[in-house]
């Protein structure tokens, strides 16, 4: 069931736009005002909050990308590839 519904998600990705989306929000996201936010001394669980929020924003933008190639590889095995 979680497979199915995860493969009709992919297929009705606009990639190219949603690539360009995603690529403005990480260069958001890894700027200014929100590195500045997590710069504190604070910790959570004994790790610093600016190591923390850059290790979880890596592993995201991985999850990221990892869905994108499974969304390229369904449209090339249906022939919808570029």
């Amino acid at each position: 069931m979680r497979l199915k519904f995860l493969t009709k998600a992919l297929r009705h990705l606009h990639l190219e736009e949603t690539w360009v989306i995603f690529f403005i929000l990480g260069v958001i996201v890894m700027n200014y005002p929100f590195i500045h936010i997590f710069y504190t001394p604070s910790t959570v669980f004994g790790i610093p909050a600016l190591f923390l929020y850059l290790i979880l924003g890596w592993l995201v933008s991985i999850g990221v990308i990892y869905l994108f190639v499974k969304a390229i590889g369904l449209e090339e095995d249906n022939g919808e590839g570029h």
